[in-house]
């Protein structure tokens, strides 16, 4: 399936997944990632799915109910699709509905990525670091990305787009929160002067196990220095579209891979389709894993393992 939800968005309300990459395709290896570790590295586009199939499973899914959004992410880096651009085209003039990307911003540099994004409504990039040594400790990119030529590709996309740029600055305790770090971000971020800001910290299982999230006076101390900035710390609310799944057990799986679920949120979703027990069964089959985190209960897919 390359569509899962809607799904509860923090930015962006009901909106719906499309993921057009393998999992964990990546040109970043993000210590904080929600998704595991990266277990394909590269900077080279591809077709990696048939298009008209997505397209296809996009249309269909909004006939079940209708998102505030259509939101190309991925279970990696969405920009590797190099077909990115037809389907954000095809999609508004199919659907009539605002789209989303959600990236890292790092292949920006490329003036193809630059004009397949022009495409949709609004662009979510992420800015982590303001410099090359904190960049390669928390993003850990692909060898042929710099924080230079990243950086250089988010300017050059703020000058060619008219759309809606809101970036995203993940901070992480004692590797990017500190007022030397936050004061570089900010610089960057006057650089490329895009709509919004958000910062955040990791509210889910993280790639890495030592990876820890900001206390919420560090999250407004960070707020402060970057100046106009949302912070989304909070969890997410509201209920996730389950029309394309058959059963519990396969709604979990999938909305799971790609988007962690509390273990509220997978009672609400077997609750939802009348099974009970589904999630004791997945447990003790071993298709989930419970870890916790930050006081809260997460129920992950068990290839999660590999990156806790």
């Amino acid at each position: 399936m390359y569509v899962y939800g809607p799904v509860p968005s923090r930015r962006l309300g009901r909106s719906l997944g499309v993921s057009p990459i393998p999992p964990k395709t990546c040109s970043y290896a993000c210590v904080y990632c929600q998704l595991g570790r990266t277990t394909r590295l590269q900077t080279t586009r591809e077709s990696f799915y048939p298009k008209n199939d997505i397209l296809t499973e996009i249309v269909k899914q909004v006939q079940h109910e209708k998102p505030d959004f259509i939101t190309f992410v991925g279970d990696g880096e969405p920009t590797l699709c190099k077909d990115l651009g037809w389907l954000i085209r095809q999609t508004k003039n199919r659907l009539h509905i605002p789209t989303a990307v959600i990236t890292n911003g790092s292949l920006l540099f490329s003036e193809d990525v630059r004009q397949d994004l022009n495409e949709a409504d609004v662009v979510i990039p992420t800015l982590d670091a303001g410099n090359e040594k904190t960049f390669r400790a928390i993003n850990r990119p692909h060898r042929n990305i710099t924080f230079e030529t990243m950086l250089k590709g988010l300017i050059d996309f703020r000058n060619e787009y008219s759309g809606q740029i809101w970036i995203e600055v993940m901070l992480v305790k004692e590797l990017n929160d500190i007022t030397e770090e936050l004061q570089s971000i900010m610089h960057a971020i006057d650089m490329i002067s895009p709509n919004r800001v958000y910062i955040l910290t990791p509210i889910r299982p993280p790639a890495e196990s030592w990876v820890r999230p900001l206390e919420p006076e560090r999250i407004l101390k960070a707020q402060e220095i970057i100046g106009k900035a949302i912070p989304v710390a909070g969890l997410e609310s509201g209920q996730f579209g389950l029309g394309e799944f058959s059963d519990a057990r396969q709604a979990i799986l999938e909305i799971g891979s790609r988007h962690p679920l509390r273990r509220e949120q997978a009672d609400d979703i077997e609750n939802n389709f009348s099974e009970i027990g589904v999630i004791i069964q997945m447990l003790e089959n071993k298709e989930l894993i419970c870890v916790k985190y930050k006081g809260e209960e997460y129920l992950l897919p068990e290839h999660f393992r590999m990156g806790i």
